[in-house]
């Protein structure tokens, strides 16, 4: 291979590089976290629940799809099928679905306070910020219509 075709072929690699890097930071749109719009959905109050009023709810699941996207898809997948960036959510109960009744209770409600201390809080570890924290931008509603959103894609069924 000659110098000058070897030159052309690390351009070329480069700019298709450069040329996906850009389509893909393009779909996954701004990276400042939105705020939802939940009208339409049962106020919750301004004490938080310690598990999802929301499972199942349709309305909620439909708010909590369209703030997966807009809040959660850029790092944990598109239809919340992680592509190893952070966590598969829909994996997130897993653990509970092969408990007896009364057990896998409280695995859900353990999973949902892991949950909701996460998105409202943030993860980080060694100082870097693997996950901001959404309180303040996402009200109860909207992390909980999130939820249920994720249960509605969960891998494994109860």
């Amino acid at each position: 291979m000659t110098h000058h075709t070897a030159s052309w072929l690390r351009r070329s690699a480069l700019a298709v590089l450069l040329a996906s890097s850009s389509l893909a930071a393009m779909a996954h749109g701004d990276v400042v976290p939105q705020s939802v719009d939940t009208a339409g959905l049962p106020e919750l109050g301004k004490e938080w629940l310690a598990t999802n009023p929301y499972i199942g709810n349709k309305k909620a699941i439909e708010i909590g799809t369209s703030a997966f996207g807009q809040n959660c898809a850029r790092c944990h997948g598109i239809d919340a099928i992680s592509g190893g960036i952070a966590p598969d959510l829909r994996k997130l109960d897993n653990e509970c679905a092969t408990l007896n009744q009364r057990k896998r209770e409280a695995c859900v409600a353990d999973v949902d306070n892991y949950y909701l201390t996460t998105v409202r809080n943030g993860r980080t570890r060694n100082g870097a910020v693997y996950m901001p924290p959404f309180e303040g931008i996402l009200n109860q509603e909207a992390m909980w219509a999130i939820k249920a959103y994720l249960v509605s894609r969960r891998e494994k069924a109860f």
